[in-house]
């Protein structure tokens, strides 16, 4: 069994701890607030993020990351899309050794347009870094915590190393598939953020279900247009990063995008929103970089501009709505064939 590091102690890191917990291994869960790590070692619980649940003993919390970080292998990375330069800059600085480091964070950074992948890269020494990997997928913690069936992807572009990470994580309610496309499996998981605060805010603003579900199949062409465009295989988003994802995180009251996009809808401000949510929602710093990107590629994305026109723009979310409503006409199959060509013929 492995030593495993875990770096973030929020509900999603604490699922996944619990997942390889399960397994067997021996794993190391950080955190910043020594109370919190003082209750994951003494009562077995992380009562904040995930209430009622009791953490298996093979899970002990550290606020000394250079503790966590000795004699492992794998550092599990999942930590918000802000703090991913920071942690890993501090990880490089003290691993002597390569490792291999698994992202389940998602988003894209603003003002650069990376993905996380690309930041770590960035920030790790070459001769540090065996392979890079996310994990993603269909995946609530809250679910997860209580070993609900779930399904997700692990991807690199190296098969090996993915191979390794799915073996470390798969058990009998978390089944773990394998997928090369890097670039698709990220982007499907980050830009999805934003079509779930765009269906959160339909439904806040009383819409039905038709309306939810034109967001999201008109969604799901926009992440797959820009993915195409990055160089993702259109297949990558006719699966569980993709569709899958998307789905899960637009209809489900677990989702914090969502819960945002209802915030939004009901005439909230975006300050009001992230106080009474009081947890990072990724949606909206992935809006601001998607809306940029999509401009300097050259692709249209007019629910990711909609958003963008409410959340930083302070347009009246029924007026942004109105707008998309009133586009020009198109042709569905020729649109769609623009990105998903390779499986309509």
């Amino acid at each position: 069994m492995a030593n495993i590091a875990v770096i973030g102690a929020g509900s999603w890191g604490t699922a996944l701890s619990i997942v390889l917990a399960d397994n067997g291994h021996h794993v190391r869960l950080w955190g910043r607030r020594e109370q919190q790590m003082t209750e994951i070692n003494e009562h077995h619980t992380n009562h904040q993020y995930l209430p009622n649940i009791t953490l298996p003993k093979n899970i002990v919390g550290y606020t000394n990351l250079q503790d966590v970080l000795c004699e492992v292998d794998t550092v599990l990375l999942v930590v918000p899309t802000k703090a991913i330069r920071e942690t890993v800059k501090e990880i490089n600085q003290i691993i002597m050794k390569p490792i291999t480091i698994v992202h389940a964070s998602k988003g894209i950074e603003p003002g650069s347009s990376k993905r996380i992948s690309e930041m770590i890269e960035e920030e790790m020494d070459e001769n540090k870094v065996n392979a890079v990997l996310t994990l993603s997928g269909p995946s609530h913690a809250e679910e997860v915590s209580t070993r609900q069936p779930t399904t997700v992807t692990v991807s690199s572009y190296h098969l090996e190393a993915a191979e390794k990470v799915q073996d470390l994580f798969i058990n009998q309610h978390f089944r773990v598939y394998t997928n090369s496309d890097l670039i698709g499996v990220e982007l499907g998981g980050a830009l999805k953020n934003i079509i779930a605060l765009g269906a959160g805010l339909i439904v806040g603003l009383g819409y039905g279900d038709n309306a939810k579900a034109a967001l999201m199949t008109r969604g799901l062409a926009e992440i797959a247009r820009l993915g195409v465009k990055l160089g993702a295989n259109p297949l990558t988003f006719a699966g569980l990063s993709g569709l899958g994802d998307l789905i899960v995180t637009c209809t489900s009251i677990h989702s914090r995008n969502w819960r945002a996009g209802h915030l939004l809808g009901q005439g909230k401000s975006v300050e009001e929103v992230l106080e009474t949510m009081g947890m990072v929602v990724e949606g909206i710093r992935t809006t601001e970089a998607a809306y940029f990107l999509a401009k300097q590629e050259n692709v249209e994305m007019p629910i990711t501009q909609a958003i963008y026109s409410v959340v930083f723009e302070k347009k009246n979310p029924k007026a942004a709505v109105e707008e998309l409503m009133g586009r020009g006409k198109k042709h569905e199959v020729e649109d769609l064939s623009q990105f998903f060509g390779s499986i309509i013929t």
